[in-house]
């Protein structure tokens, strides 16, 4: 599980979803230790397409670990990228 900041940190959203969600710090945490690079870049802002040409060139903004054909982004990762970890 993730460490949490106190509770006096402003929760601002960490992003938008294409489809209208919005990534809260609280709920990038929930998704537990490590997500798909999907989920990474929507929380990031980031497009499908251009995350996958990013990973490819090592350019992702956080690490990421290549299991087999699939990226996998650690969460703790995500919340450095955000500052909030």
């Amino acid at each position: 599980m993730t460490s949490r900041k106190s509770a006096s940190l402003p929760r601002q959203p960490a992003g938008n979803d294409a489809d209208g969600t919005v990534w809260t710090i609280e709920s990038v945490q929930r998704l537990g230790i490590t997500t798909d690079i999907e989920t990474a870049a929507s929380i990031l802002g980031i497009g499908r397409t251009k995350a996958y040409e990013l990973a490819k060139a090592g350019e992702f903004p956080v690490k990421i670990v290549r299991v087999g054909r699939r990226y996998v982004v650690p969460i703790p990762a995500i919340l450095r990228l955000l500052d909030t970890a």
